[in-house]
């Protein structure tokens, strides 16, 4: 791996976690949430990681467990890897309780809207703020290993992808912190320093599975980065763009979001 492959995958893992301080500014600046735009953009991004899961992930996992095994052996290799990267998210979002879980998006107008004790919400929203770092850490190392193949024709609209389905996460943190304080400055750091484990989970690939790094290795991972993304996509995207816009503004965003990712590995592939 170059020296130029590793900073770019660092960077790339950088600016999808740091954009929950994106959703911070946005709950801070805002009047209202913009649902309908949110409701597409949660969309394009699920297409993008569904469309680039089993359009090109899954099969180059499998081309490489091929050429290692057989056909039969390597496909049962990379359904184990695949639904080991959907159990693995599974795990997190059930040893979450639901009230702190990041994935269940408010918006910005419920700034005025939450009712309850100050020191219960604070309570709430520095569980939230450590819910999501643990939900960002396996998507670091999605991000890292992803961006360490060195096509950035997939690597990069995967960034965005994960960037873009932070930021209302962002705003989940934000929204608890400064009702509970009445801080802004402390809601946009608790939400900015929540994505900082998604660098840290690139940093612990890069420390403990750069050095054993090898073909049987890249296929796992490729493999369970897949079913990481498609269970992001069903359980936390999908749901959160119908529920906060109109149906036919998601899916027009995940069919865009399909598109652009076909036309990406079309045209730099």
């Amino acid at each position: 791996m170059s020296e130029h492959s590793i900073w770019l995958a660092f960077g790339l893992t950088m600016i999808a976690g740091l954009s929950t301080g994106i959703g911070s500014l946005i709950t801070l600046i805002a009047k209202r949430t913009n649902k309908e735009f949110l409701s597409a953009a949660l969309g394009l991004s699920a297409g993008v990681m569904i469309y680039v899961s089993f359009m090109d992930l899954i099969p180059t996992a499998k081309e490489g467990f091929v050429s290692l095994f057989d056909e039969k052996k390597g496909t049962l290799v990379l359904i184990l890897a695949f639904f080991g990267g959907m159990g693995l998210t599974t795990l997190i979002d059930f040893l979450i309780p639901k009230e702190n879980n990041p994935h269940e998006m408010q918006g910005v107008e419920d700034m005025n809207i939450l009712n309850g004790k100050q020191k219960t919400l604070y309570r709430i929203g520095v569980l939230t703020a450590i819910s999501l770092a643990i939900h960002n850490f396996p998507e670091g190392i999605a991000a890292f290993t992803t961006a360490m193949a060195g096509d950035l024709s997939v690597s990069i609209p995967i960034t965005a992808a994960i960037a873009i389905h932070n930021i209302p996460e962002g705003i989940a943190v934000a929204v608890l912190i400064y009702h509970a304080t009445g801080n802004r400055r402390k809601a946009f750091w608790f939400s900015f320093l929540s994505g900082l484990a998604e660098p840290l989970g690139a940093l612990a690939a890069w420390l403990f599975l750069m050095p054993f790094w090898s073909p049987m290795l890249d296929g796992i991972i490729m493999a369970a980065v897949a079913g990481i993304m498609i269970y992001i996509s069903h359980d936390e995207l999908l749901p959160t763009a119908e529920k906060h816009g109109k149906h036919h503004t998601s899916i027009a965003g995940l069919i865009t979001g399909m598109i652009l990712m076909a036309l990406c590995i079309y045209i730099f592939v």
